[in-house]
């Protein structure tokens, strides 16, 4: 490639479709849905190597210590992580990353992709992003669309002038215009006419271009973000976007912001396999199903099953689903969905009814994830809870104290050392140790390997929000996990 290729990997989205494993506490872009890495990190290995440079990324307070530990599991170290003060769509998005970039690197070339999309073929994908460099650089603003396979009405299409090539290679051409997710027959004609592509939300384009575009359509969106970015603080290794101008911003798409509305639009084609997963359904058939149409994953069996997917999500649960068809079965540990595959768009009203109802299975996990590790719940009564943790290595909790709990701890991996008022100690596997009500106390990892404990509180209230923080060697205070 000519000039390197800035990414920037989009990550705050929260996935309702793909409720009970998706949830607001830890979206799908961070699991590993259809193999072993997360969808996050094949996005950000994808758009790694030769001719890119490091990645941008821009999510949520809540999620910047996932992002970091996901890049260094993988080696990447990311350019840039932007936070957002809340969502605001892929707008006001988009054009603070393009700030940023423009601000270490004028004129660069930005690559906007999603962080939950699936394509397996890293190669041809790349292929179709140098194949779009020469139009970017020419100032163009450039999509690249999706060949479709069939007649979906739950993506936004792209219309083109004319056909592309049989073999579909990567050519850049004008594109005509962009098209609202249709109704079965329009998108039909659409399939059938050859002339129109799935909108995968994918672009290329040089700094220059996208602020001309914002500064044309959406002036006082320029202004707003802007603001936030020169006014945004940094914090540790992420650059938090400054709140009140955020605020102010409309909550709206890159396609309704300026895409819909330039005259400088250029679309490659990709003939490649991808999807954005935004069902179950596309899960079921992006993981290949058997010659019945079955996927099974985790401890789960189908027996005459068709056209069904059954995944369990934890080794001591067995699912067992007998002559099934077309139906979608996922067990968590805490929450099961069954639903008809052709009802897979509506798991998101599934979301809605549980939030309504108070249930915290709506939004939140049984796995909490924190910038030190992650805890679960493993018993709740009336007056107490037992909770494993676990601590990466070299990692600490914050120096902290309860105003409503006394907390024992029941070192069963690694080694712990303690703080308990004004003594230290080091607390090894099957050692035990107590935490007086209104002790000020921390735990850290000092070795290589994790440290896994039981802790079982006790006490007349046991939520998070009891807890007054000291030391944090993660500056947080700021959203839900900081």
């Amino acid at each position: 490639m000519p000039h390197d290729v800035h990414p920037l990997l989009l990550c705050g989205g929260s996935g309702t479709r793909l409720w009970p494993l998706s949830r607001k506490s830890y979206p799908k872009q961070f699991t590993k849905l259809t193999g072993d890495e997360s969808l996050f990190q094949a996005s950000a290995r994808r758009l790694s190597g030769p001719g890119f440079a490091a990645p941008c990324v821009i999510t949520g307070a809540d999620y910047r210590f996932i992002v970091t530990e996901q890049l260094a599991a993988i080696e990447i170290a990311a350019a840039a992580t932007l936070i957002e003060p809340q969502a605001r769509n892929t707008g006001p998005a988009i054009l603070a990353a393009t700030l940023e970039l423009h601000a270490r690197a004028p004129g660069a070339l930005m690559l906007v992709a999603p962080s939950d999309h699936v394509i397996p073929d890293a190669a041809s994908f790349r292929a179709a992003v140098q194949a779009a460099i020469p139009a970017a650089e020419a100032g163009q603003l450039v999509t690249f669309g999706i060949r479709p396979d069939r007649a979906e009405t739950g993506y936004g299409w792209l219309a083109l002038s004319e056909k592309p090539n049989a073999d579909f290679a990567p050519v850049a051409q004008p594109l005509k215009s962009f098209v609202e997710k249709p109704d079965a027959p329009t998108a039909r004609d659409m399939l059938d006419g050859g002339t129109h592509l799935w909108n995968a939300g994918i672009f290329l384009f040089s700094t220059n271009a996208m602020m001309a575009a914002f500064e044309a359509y959406q002036p006082e969106m320029l202004r707003l973000v802007t603001e936030a970015v020169e006014a945004a603080e940094k914090d540790l290794g992420f650059l938090r976007l400054a709140a009140d101008p955020w605020a102010e911003c409309d909550d709206i798409s890159i396609d309704y912001a300026v895409m819909e509305k330039a005259d400088n639009l250029t679309v490659v084609p990709y003939g490649g396999v991808w999807s954005d997963l935004g069902g179950w359904d596309a899960v079921w058939r992006e993981s290949g199903p058997d010659e019945a149409g079955v996927v099974t994953s985790g401890p789960s069996t189908a027996i005459e099953c068709t056209g069904s997917l059954l995944r369990a999500e934890d080794g001591q649960q067995a699912l067992v689903g007998i002559g099934l068809t077309d139906i979608i079965a996922v067990a968590m540990p805490d929450a099961v969905l069954v639903a008809h595959k052709d009802r897979a768009q509506d798991v998101k009203l599934a979301v809605a009814a549980l939030r309504q109802q108070g249930a915290v299975q709506a939004e939140t996990l049984p796995r909490d994830y924190r910038p030190w590790g992650w805890y679960e719940s493993l018993v709740v009564g009336g007056r107490f809870q037992v909770k494993r943790i676990h601590v990466h290595p070299e990692a600490a909790l914050s120096l902290q104290s309860h105003h409503h709990r006394s907390e024992h701890w029941i070192v069963v991996e690694g080694t712990a050392r303690v703080t308990v008022d004004d003594e230290v100690k080091l607390v090894t596997e099957n050692q035990s140790v107590y935490i007086p009500l209104g002790a000020v106390h921390r735990m850290e990892n000092p070795g290589k390997v994790p440290m896994v404990l039981i802790e079982v509180q006790t006490g007349s209230y046991l939520g998070e929000d009891d807890i007054i923080r000291y030391e944090d060697l993660y500056a947080r205070g700021r959203g839900a996990k900081g």
